[in-house]
């Protein structure tokens, strides 16, 4: 039988795309943009012995939590949306590290995004 030690636990958002609002600029301000985000959730739930939801955090709360602070209110910066984000993340008792990411695809035509990216650890 082989014998191992789990030593990290994490729910991975990869791609999520949607439109924001969010920008500087009168003509970011005109149409929302959009955005790509990456998050990585480190959580301190076990692994399920039962196969049952209730033994792990159920990651629906990150896709719907995202899409109501964005339909909630224009974001000037990436950098304060991204902040939000881990803080919806950190509303989870489970979550004990996150890393969030978001970029704008639209912004540059001679690059393919141009984002932000922050990583916080809980700290209680």
């Amino acid at each position: 039988m082989n014998s191992y030690q789990v030593t990290r636990r994490q729910i991975i958002l990869e791609n999520f795309e949607t439109l924001v609002s969010i920008g500087i600029h009168d003509h970011e301000r005109a149409a929302p943009q959009r955005i790509i985000f990456n998050i990585v959730l480190t959580v301190n739930t076990n692994c399920p012995e039962q196969d049952h939801i209730e033994e792990v955090l159920d990651y629906d709360f990150l896709r719907t939590g995202i899409t109501e602070l964005i339909e909630a209110r224009h974001y000037n910066l990436q950098e304060s949306l991204c902040r939000d984000i881990v803080a919806l993340c950190f509303g989870q008792t489970q979550v004990i590290a996150a890393q969030v990411s978001s970029r704008k695809t639209d912004v540059y035509e001679d690059c393919d995004s141009v984002g932000y990216q922050i990583e916080a650890q809980r700290t209680d």
